[in-house]
């Protein structure tokens, strides 16, 4: 069984879920989660065309702990999803999943999403502009969109838009909601920025993993 680190996190490593690759493509990855192959075709062109390590330990994670985190006919919403690896294994999980990101990257995203749900048995995604802190009430109006889980994975590094994140963290994680993040935490403004989401939230640190810096938080408005 897992090791339990002082915090009471599971301590994890992340497993080589990858498969031997068939196209000699280098820009396919080849992945197994929930029984099934997921082909994700990366893009050098933008940082959210890449599978960050993030992703890997999320889609890791609700693999292994569905009773915990039932997704099945939840709605979930995926910011920042980049090549959309999460928002393809919360869809085999039977969720009603919307995959967002900035324009530039909607393409190779719902790409992803489509080549790897079409045959699927299962609620179909959305994939959806959102930039974050842009438009959220016009986009998103409180008044029709509710979600069960939020999903973000690898979307804090250095980038001027920080702030605009949280904003958006805290516009979609309302009562009733569950913010699952994973992501590296290196730097001190990584750290700074949960320091601002424990400020707001209720939160508990899920998993670590620590041979890739990463931490797997969950997080709630109980209000």
């Amino acid at each position: 069984s897992p090791e339990k680190s002082h915090l009471g996190a599971s301590v994890l490593k992340i497993l080589q879920n990858w498969v031997p690759r068939v196209s000699h493509y280098f820009d396919k990855e080849h992945y197994a989660y929930v029984g099934h192959r997921i082909i994700i075709q990366e893009s050098i062109e933008h940082l959210g065309a890449v599978v960050w390590p993030g992703a890997l330990a999320l889609s890791q994670y609700l693999e292994s702990n569905q009773e915990q985190f039932n997704l099945k006919d939840k709605k979930v919403l995926e910011i920042g999803a980049g090549t959309g690896l999460v928002s393809v294994v919360a869809c085999i999980l039977g969720a009603y999943v919307t995959a967002t990101d900035l324009p530039e990257v909607l393409e190779n995203l719902s790409y992803n999403i489509s080549r790897n749900t079409k045959n699927l048995n299962m609620h179909k995604p959305e994939v959806r502009k959102l930039v974050w802190g842009e438009d959220l009430n016009e986009d998103f109006p409180v008044s029709t969109y509710h979600y069960d889980f939020i999903l973000a994975t690898d979307v804090v590094y250095h980038h001027a838009a920080l702030d605009s994140l949280l904003a958006t963290m805290v516009y979609f994680c309302r009562p009733g909601t569950v913010l699952l993040w994973a992501n590296k935490f290196r730097f001190s403004t990584d750290y700074e920025f949960l320091e601002k989401l424990c400020n707001i939230f209720n939160t508990t640190i899920l998993a670590e993993f620590p041979e890739s810096d990463v931490k797997l938080l969950k997080q709630w408005d109980a209000q």
